[in-house]
């Protein structure tokens, strides 16, 4: 059975989820790689496609689920304010 890591979401305070510790960990280096350090940040379609080359194919074969461990990945930085939206739309990220 594979490691869990629990993960919190910036939009449900208080709830977490426990996911994947080897994918969580392959995508949060992939994407603390790709993303700018200051606003207006990156769009999550960018984002998506920039960490496909980072990751490990055993884990994502071809990018498989890359854009739902991204949106993952997001929501609990978010939560812990390691990185951060613009204030304007389309949503962008960047690293605090």
């Amino acid at each position: 059975m594979p490691e869990k890591i629990e993960v919190q979401n910036v939009n449900t305070p208080g709830k977490s989820t426990r996911v994947d510790a080897a994918k969580y960990r392959a995508m949060y280096v992939a994407m603390m790689s790709v993303l700018p350090d200051q606003a207006p940040g990156m769009k999550v379609a960018d984002v998506i496609e920039a960490v496909k080359p980072a990751l490990p194919d055993d884990l994502y074969p071809g990018g498989k689920t890359s854009g739902w461990w991204v949106k993952c990945v997001q929501l609990d930085l978010e939560a812990k304010k390691t990185i951060a939206r613009a204030d304007k739309p389309p949503v962008r990220l960047y690293k605090i």
